[in-house]
């Protein structure tokens, strides 16, 4: 499976996308998968703040 995400690939599943739902609705495909993936990654730091909240603050140096 070497090669599997090359340039013309990526570029034939855009042309593909922007068949199926058109050039109107990539922008809210955009921000919804946007809003999807930050979510995720704050949820990822939530899970490790849990474990860093039971360590002390540290004090800012003024």
């Amino acid at each position: 499976m070497e090669g599997l995400l090359q340039p013309t690939h990526l570029l034939l599943i855009l042309i593909i996308v922007l068949i199926i739902f058109g050039p109107g609705k990539l922008p809210d495909l955009g921000r919804g998968l946007g809003k999807g993936i930050r979510e995720f990654k704050d949820a990822l730091r939530g899970g490790m703040s849990s474990t860093e909240s039971d360590k002390k603050p540290e004090e800012k140096k003024t």
